[in-house]
């Protein structure tokens, strides 16, 4: 059943369009998560379904009675409320409906936020954005909006969310950079990129596979086109007269090729800087102890990083991570213990909030106070070009902060910061409002950093494909050390805690349970095998995929040869047709080998991510 339909629908903020004659649909039950780069309209999307912005043209149609629940990036509470109050607010009967009340501190709960009678006005962004999901989720709705949701989640509460929106009967459209929430949960993911809402069946993994499939087949489309266009070109070009229906319908189609736009290869950010020269001293910590109010957060701390050093600090919300953070940079102070820091190490700290941009301040005016010109790998380069590889272009440069939105604010902070070519590079939660083609850029380049990586992360994706070893936060403030990334980490949790739980919070409880599960479907993973085999490519398959490029380009060339002669012998009549039936048999052969090209590549991408299939 369509719940909703958006029609060629057009939305701009001054001279920046977000969506172009754009098309979206709802189905009943579907989980859709939203991607696409900072600033494309991602949020926009969402609050155009809301009903919170109007689109410049084109309709919205919803089916009778559909009731929409809607989470913002940003929470809209008073102050004075409390935080039960608040979490009720989205229908005025709650308030008075026990069951309800009920329910909503039950997920408060689960949320890690049990002080129910505490003002909004006191907490954290993040606890308010807790607060509001809560809100969100205790009134039934057809259509649930999510913009951004993990964010300020621990693993244990992305868990739990992630489960309870499995089982919601509601359809689900989500802003999310969480790949594994994204893998577990979406049913399909629809991009907004430069206008244009693509949509891939599926979910994350399965969408990575499609856009590289139609990328490639849009590429060989063009390819196709092009090379039609020339030979068509040509017999305009020897003289074609427009006085019969038939000619006049030949050009006709000619400038209707001529006016299709060529598919363009998407602009990335382009992350390089030089990180600073570190001597043999880096960051030594002695026996750290630190606790407030009577509560441990660090128990004797002992570490000496290491050069290019991958760390991962793991934990529930509250449990002393950040603070550990601002201990080695100086922020805070031990109780006990000591931090000794080389002479050369020069930390770059990408704090868990960005610092506070003026948003008066032009973005060039931002970027130039580290300089006019940066260093990088390729020699000095402006700041001007530097804000152009991390995509902002043209007149945003000259735009102020305040014009931003909150991921680009946050791509323009990181920006900062590596422009300061430090040696070590301290993230505080660096996922929180970063579009995934920043993360997947940003994870690339962090694979090249010469210096050590610390990082305070809730996003299990990023763990696992940045860090070699973590330390979780366990019982009384102290750490364990664990080699490997998030997966690693959680098998190897549930065989140190086989009972599952370790004695403390709800929260470390919930935690071992998790990582139980991880680790029994570790051990189940051989029986539910049993009968499957990997994937892999027969012989031809794979003799045919080392030759394939080597084939598609001397076709290739065989087509600029024939094009060559035809042009040559454009005026002897036997000839041409000869050249002309032996192109159209070379353009079909390239056609169909890049069909094959095509299906190689994804069948390669498949077997090197071990797919199973049936014995």
């Amino acid at each position: 059943m369509n719940l909703l339909t958006m029609d060629n629908i057009d939305k701009a903020y001054t001279d920046k369009v977000l969506l172009e004659n754009a098309s979206f649909s709802i189905q009943e039950n579907e989980k859709i998560g939203i991607l696409g780069i900072n600033g494309m309209g991602k949020s926009t999307l969402l609050k155009l379904i809301a009903g919170v912005e109007l689109p410049d043209k084109g309709k919205i149609v919803m089916g009778g009675n559909i009731r929409i629940g809607y989470l913002a990036q940003e929470p809209d509470f008073t102050d004075d409320m409390t935080m039960i109050e608040a979490a009720v607010s989205s229908d005025p009967s709650f308030a008075n409906d026990m069951s309800k009340v009920s329910e909503a501190r039950s997920m408060l709960n689960k949320l890690g936020m049990t002080e129910y009678d505490k003002k909004i006005g006191e907490l954290s962004g993040g606890q308010k954005k807790r607060v509001s999901l809560v809100s969100v989720l205790i009134n039934p709705v057809d259509i649930l909006l999510l913009d951004e949701p993990t964010n300020h989640l621990d693993n244990e509460m992305s868990d739990w969310l992630e489960d309870y929106l499995i089982k919601t009967r509601c359809a689900i459209v989500m802003v999310t950079h969480d790949r594994y929430f994204l893998d577990r949960i979406s049913t399909r993911i629809v991009e907004v990129h430069r206008g244009n809402i693509y949509s891939y069946p599926g979910n994350y993994s399965e969408y990575i596979r499609l856009k590289e499939a139609r990328i490639a087949s849009e590429f060989a489309s063009e390819r196709k086109r092009q090379s039609i266009l020339r030979t068509e070109l040509e017999w305009l070009a020897r003289g074609a007269r427009a006085r019969s229906t038939k000619q006049k319908a030949h050009i006709q189609r000619i400038e209707e090729m001529q006016r299709i736009s060529a598919p363009r290869l998407e602009s990335t950010v382009e992350m390089d800087s030089i990180a600073t020269r570190m001597g043999k001293k880096t960051i030594e910590l002695s026996h750290i102890t630190k606790g407030y109010d009577n509560k441990i957060l660090i128990n004797d701390f002992t570490y000496n990083f290491l050069r290019n050093d991958r760390i991962g600090f793991i934990g529930p919300n509250g449990c002393g991570k950040s603070t550990l953070i601002k201990i080695i940079t100086g922020l805070v102070q031990p109780d006990s213990g000591s931090v000794d820091v080389g002479t050369t190490i020069k930390i770059g700290y990408f704090f868990q909030e960005n610092e506070a941009l003026d948003d008066n301040k032009k973005v060039i005016d931002y970027v130039k106070e580290i300089g006019e010109f940066i260093p990088t790998k390729d020699g000095s380069i402006s700041a001007s070009k530097m804000l152009e590889r991390f995509l902002f272009e043209g007149s945003i440069q000259h735009s102020l902060i305040g014009k931003l939105s909150g991921g680009e604010k946050r791509r323009l902070y990181l920006l900062r910061i590596l422009m300061g070519a430090p040696n070590v590079l301290i993230l505080d939660e660096p996922t929180n409002d970063l579009d995934i083609e920043t993360l997947t850029i940003l994870e690339d380049y962090l694979d090249e950093f010469s210096g050590i990586i610390i990082t305070v992360s809730h996003d299990r994706y990023f763990l696992d494909r940045v860090v070699t070893r973590i330390f979780a936060y366990e019982d009384n403030g102290h750490l364990q050390q664990y080699e490997g990334g998030y997966s690693d980490y959680s098998i190897a949790f549930a065989i140190r805690h086989p009972e599952g739980l370790l004695g403390k919070s709800g929260s470390e409880k919930g935690n071992a349970k998790a990582n139980s599960n991880t680790a029994d479907n570790a051990k189940d993973s051989s029986s539910k095998n049993k009968g499957m085999k990997k994937l892999k490519f027969s012989f031809n398959e794979q003799r045919e995929f080392e030759t394939i490029d080597e084939d598609i380009e001397k076709l290739e060339n065989e087509l600029e040869e024939l094009d060559r002669l035809i042009m040559e012998n454009a005026t002897v009549s036997g000839k041409l047709a000869e050249l002309t039936g032996q192109r159209e048999e070379t353009q079909a052969k390239l056609d169909e080998k890049m069909e094959r090209w095509i299906y190689l590549n994804d069948l390669n991408d498949r077997i090197a991510n071990g797919e199973m299939v049936e014995a």
